[in-house]
């Protein structure tokens, strides 16, 4: 599991006093970025070879400015080029957000999936969720 605590910010609040649902797909991508730089070492935008097919997140209570976040991330399923990303915001002790993100390694000039190298999903591999 990666690990990072984030403090929500006044401006990232809404009208309701809660920080906005707009807010957590940037917190997630923050998240998955020990992730990136296993593909990308010196995350380079010229070499980025990893795209977004998927992101889903469920809400399952308010998270408010002035408490710190603990986000959580995993790696839930490793395919042949793709991965799906499973990630935990938590504030309390209290989960209150999952996020399921499904990236594929992607060769750009081609224009199709590659395989993901052994060398990484070692590494990914030490991260795969395991269910409480």
């Amino acid at each position: 599991m990666y690990q990072l605590t984030i403090k929500p910010r006044f401006l990232e609040t809404d009208a309701l006093g809660h920080i906005n649902h707009t807010v957590l797909p940037v917190w997630l991508e923050d998240g998955r970025e020990p992730i990136f730089l296993l593909f990308m070492p010196e995350l380079n935008v010229k070499n980025w070879n990893l795209i977004l097919a998927k992101l889903e997140i469920s809400y399952k209570k308010q998270i408010y400015f002035g408490t710190p976040v603990e986000l959580r991330t995993y790696l839930k399923k490793i395919g042949n080029a793709s991965m799906t990303v499973r990630q935990e915001i938590w504030q309390n002790k209290e989960i209150c957000a999952v996020g399921e993100v499904t990236n594929i390694h992607f060769d750009h000039q081609a224009q199709k999936a590659m395989p993901i190298p052994k060398h990484i999903r070692q590494e990914l591999e030490k991260h795969l969720y395991k269910p409480a």
